[in-house]
């Protein structure tokens, strides 16, 4: 039985990075038939919270990474830890040490004064007496000599010397078990076959390999994954953009376009750049992952995500919508929702972005932005174009694309113009310089009260503004100023 796990520590937001180990995870399991296991490691109590497993619970089923069995949380654990750590003592196994802050900082500061590795040097390895007034921790007693190997999925085989390593804490001074000792404990009894991991974690697999053999545990199968980098070749963070996932979800990423860019950070497939899951569950392997880091392209991310949006469901995206919407401050009738949907999968590439070129529709423009004034409200004679427009789509009975198309073509003909000197300032008029659809379309989608009422506007704000060299009467006449 092949079983994975993905076992975040909740000290802070889901961030990127553990998404795609919790995903190669969750891939590799799959694909076995095997399990997948979702652990909360909370032995850190000053610095886990219980917002932040929230956003960990959240964001994997916003992603559908979803775990078999119940969720473990370590710090509902402590008794059978502290049993096994017992166990241990009685056995030689670990020991008490009484070493003081103050007596491991000398012990540090003396061997980098020699030029050696800074490490517990092994005062209480053999025994000693407890000193007053000091709260011992508990550290294995790891062996002094041979080594470790462990053929890494993704970095082939790993050998490191056990005199390298020291007698590590496995309990603290305040009782607390650690999460080298926590994870071999709970891995075991879960019997994990594969642990999938960031490469920081490299370090510590050694010592966490010495205590599965101490303790009689099967050794699981170990896989590095390389770090994420930013576009500028630093460690992914917060200064890149959004790294926590649900950043994603708010920005408007639909879930599958993450986990089809992840599962290509490190791992390829041919020149394929888009996967179904079903695509991912047959090709993906986790002994092909690059040990070499990858760097995150937040354009190549936008890309993919537009694919999805165009594939994607009109009810689905009906369904998503509204909530972004409503973050700009407007809403949407269903009926003008669905009919704007199709004119903006070319336009927006996020869920966001979508929703802010839409709005428009709901919001008559404040302002026009100058440059585009200057192109579309150069003409002396555009207010009048305007103004007998709005005349037009105020006397039409049925407000559809055809019969306001029709009374577009009516005004140029009127005014024996060019279509570009009427549909420039009118769309400006009516979206304010926002990304919009066909001009008929654009119309419709504003409704017959909001494009008169901005036809009007625009009319009233050239007869003030500094491009203006006439002025004009409701009925057209021309006057001079």
């Amino acid at each position: 039985m092949v079983i994975t796990r993905f076992a975040p520590s909740p000290t802070g937001d889901l961030h990127i990075g553990g998404v795609r180990t919790a995903l190669f995870s969750w891939l590799h399991a799959r694909q076995h038939q095997g399990v997948f296991r979702l652990r909360i490691e909370d032995t850190d109590r000053e610095r886990s919270t219980e917002a932040s497993t929230q956003v960990i619970l959240d964001g994997m089923r916003w992603l559908g990474l979803n775990a078999d069995g119940d969720i473990v949380r370590q710090s509902q654990r402590f008794d059978l830890y502290n049993q096994v750590i017992e166990d241990m003592i009685a056995k030689g196994l670990a020991y008490y040490c009484w070493c003081s802050p103050e007596e491991l900082e000398a012990m540090r500061e003396a061997q980098k004064a020699r030029g050696e590795k800074p490490r517990y040097n092994g005062k209480y390895r053999n025994g000693g007496e407890p000193v007053a007034g000091v709260q011992p921790v508990v550290r294995f007693k790891n062996p002094l000599d041979g080594s470790v190997s462990w053929d890494d999925q993704v970095r082939g085989k790993i050998t490191i010397q056990n005199n390298e390593l020291d007698d590590f804490i496995i309990r603290r001074s305040d009782g607390t078990p650690t999460y080298n000792f926590c994870v071999v404990i709970d891995d075991a009894e879960q019997q994990v076959s594969m642990v999938i991991r960031g490469e920081d974690h490299i370090s510590n697999t050694p010592r966490q390999i010495n205590l599965y053999q101490a303790l009689g545990y099967a050794v699981p199968t170990f896989a590095h994954v390389p770090m994420i980098l930013g576009d500028d070749g630093q460690r992914l963070s917060k200064r890149h953009g959004a790294t926590n996932v649900l950043d994603y979800r708010s920005e408007g990423y639909l879930p599958e376009a993450i986990i089809n860019y992840l599962v290509r950070l490190g791992w390829s497939h041919g020149d394929q750049e888009i996967f179904s899951l079903e695509e991912l569950m047959q090709y993906f392997r986790i002994n092909q992952v690059n040990s070499a880091p990858s760097a995150f392209n937040t354009e190549k991310l936008r890309w993919l995500n537009q694919h999805y949006l165009q594939q994607a469901d009109s009810a689905r995206l009906q369904a998503l919508l509204p909530d972004y919407l409503q973050a700009q401050g407007y809403d949407l009738a269903a009926h003008t929702l669905a009919a704007a949907i199709p004119h903006y999968l070319e336009r927006a590439k996020t869920l966001k972005e979508m929703a802010e070129h839409m709005c428009w529709i709901a919001v008559d423009p404040q302002e026009y932005p100058m440059e585009a004034q200057k192109k579309a409200f150069k003409d002396e004679q555009t207010g009048e174009r305007l103004t007998y427009l709005a005349e037009k789509l105020a006397a039409l009975g049925d407000f559809d694309e055809h019969s306001v198309h029709t009374a577009i073509e009516e005004t140029v003909a009127h005014f024996d113009i060019g279509f570009g000197k009427i549909g420039q300032p009118a769309r400006l008029a009516l979206t304010g310089g926002a990304p919009s659809p066909d001009l008929a379309v654009s119309f419709v989608l504003a409704g017959k009260e909001a494009a008169v009422r901005r036809l009007q506007a625009a009319v009233d704000y050239l007869k003030k503004s500094k491009y203006k060299q006439i002025s004009w009467t409701q009925s057209g006449k021309k006057i001079d100023t």
